[in-house]
């Protein structure tokens, strides 16, 4: 295909995956990243040479916040289509360092905006979080619910990348779809996730912390099913409803040519059931110490995938157990364990 796609945090886990199956789809991938040190850079090193292997991938270190190399990148390539998936990640972190997700989620996204108005693209795809449905109590998370209540920076930054993407859907006719990922895990992950670190300690032969006594559940999605579903909406743009009526339409739908989508597993995991399947992969056992509710964390997530079904005719469908026994297999590798 001659088509050409941005992939903003092509270095990251979610862009190095989806990035992955752009090249082998034959799209031309422009990747860029800054390859920030929130987690050890040489994982995102590593990735980056496994894409720079392709021929049909060009890199650029670029961070997001620099709004004029962002403007001379897309006045280069006049992209096709655009997915954003770079960002601060983490809900923790955002309590310790709020102004990094400032400069990244917010100053960054602003700029991809910006840029897919004075050069526009063909539909502007962006990541958003389960995070945003925050203190929400009805489960599961549908995309018709109100998302008003964040519990956390990190998703009032995500709630307010669709509100600005509504925006500029509706001034600038530029057709924006925010993607809603729950909890994503697997092989090439993020060192700050708890499957991660929960697999270091327990090959360590450390304890691993249990927060709210394990009382919680995740509704946990692994990766390959992520990035097939942002692949098949790639050229699917959202087209505006010119009656659109709140009252009695979609919320995560609008009069502009905008669309809001969960990808998520639509299969709650307790937190037991999850530690007992990593333990199994493993072939280990682990001592627990049972913590209170950490601040910003929410008790359970839980995606609707029903418009994601009928739209695109998917749902993620990997099992936890499966999913995790890919990820140790990896780790195992790329860390060199001997079990």
């Amino acid at each position: 295909m001659d088509n050409k796609i941005l992939v903003t945090g092509s270095s990251g886990f979610i862009g190095f995956h989806l990035s992955v199956l752009l090249l082998n789809k034959g799209y031309r991938v422009i990747g860029i990243d800054n390859l920030n040190d929130y987690y050890d850079v040489s994982l995102k090193e590593s990735r980056l040479k496994i894409l720079e292997k392709k021929d049909n991938f060009i890199f650029h270190k670029i961070d997001l916040k620099d709004k004029e190399q962002v403007n001379k990148l897309f006045q280069q390539y006049k992209f096709d289509y655009v997915i954003n998936l770079a960002a601060q990640a983490g809900v923790r972190y955002s309590i310790e360092n709020p102004y990094a997700y400032v400069d990244s989620n917010l100053t960054g996204f602003m700029n991809v905006l910006e840029a897919c108005r004075n050069y526009p693209v063909k539909h502007l795809l962006y990541a958003s979080s389960s995070s945003v449905y925050g203190g929400n109590k009805v489960a599961p998370f549908s995309t018709n619910h109100n998302v008003d209540h964040p519990v956390s920076l990190y998703a009032a930054t995500k709630k307010s990348n669709e509100l600005m993407a509504h925006t500029y859907s509706h001034l600038y006719d530029i057709p924006t779809t925010g993607l809603r990922f729950f909890t994503v895990y697997g092989p090439w992950g993020r060192p700050d996730m708890a499957y991660f670190s929960f697999t270091k300690d327990i090959l360590s032969g450390k304890p691993i912390k249990v927060f709210n006594h394990g009382k919680m559940e995740r509704d946990f999605t692994y990766i390959d099913d992520i990035v097939e579903g942002v692949y098949k909406l790639i050229d699917k743009p959202p087209v505006p409803n010119k009656d659109w009526d709140e009252s009695k339409d979609d919320l995560s739908t609008s009069f502009a040519p905008y669309k809001i989508y969960n990808i998520g597993n639509n299969n709650p995991v307790q937190l037991m059931r999850f530690i007992n399947a990593l333990e199994a992969a493993l072939g280990k056992e682990v001592e627990k110490i049972y913590m209170d509710m950490q601040p910003g964390d929410v008790l359970r997530t839980y995606a609707d995938v029903s418009d994601l079904e009928r739209d695109i005719n998917f749902k993620p469908s990997t099992s936890i157990e499966d999913g995790l026994y890919k990820f140790v297999e990896w780790y195992k590798e790329y860390y060199k364990v001997e079990l």
